[in-house]
């Protein structure tokens, strides 16, 4: 979540808010616990915004978002794979090898160093964005 400005700020906390209380009547039982993607927002929002004023708009304890505020956050392991790269149609190379560097917003990252021009990387790009392990 980018956060440029407090006007900003206090849309993304509305929007935020809207969020959460969506959760909460979607839910599928009463106990279950917010999903991380909801806190990483809110602790991205308490960064810019006065954590109280985010706990109070987002109707959660005060004590739960410092928490939050604190704990090292565990990228989920995906796991590992392989994904199928279509073979290159016959076209002269280019001259200069392609370096991507690409990162998720779980914390993965992918980095290549690679000959082939960056439209022949398309399916493994876009297996890489939406988190699978393989693609057609």
């Amino acid at each position: 979540m980018k956060i440029e400005s407090p006007l900003h700020a206090e849309h993304q906390l509305d929007q935020l808010a809207g969020q959460f209380e969506h959760w909460r009547q979607t839910r599928t039982h009463p106990g279950e616990r917010f999903p991380q993607a909801l806190w990483d927002q809110a602790v991205a929002l308490a960064a810019t915004l006065p954590p109280s004023r985010v706990a109070k708009q987002l109707r959660l304890r005060l004590i739960d978002l410092k928490k939050q505020m604190v704990a090292p956050h565990v990228a989920p392991s995906l796991p590992l794979g392989f994904v199928e790269v279509p073979s290159a149609p016959a076209r002269p190379q280019p001259a200069v090898a392609t370096q991507l560097e690409l990162s998720r917003a779980d914390g993965t990252w992918l980095c290549l160093h690679t000959p082939m021009s960056p439209l022949l990387l398309d399916a493994l790009v876009r297996a890489f964005v939406e988190g699978r392990s393989c693609c057609n």
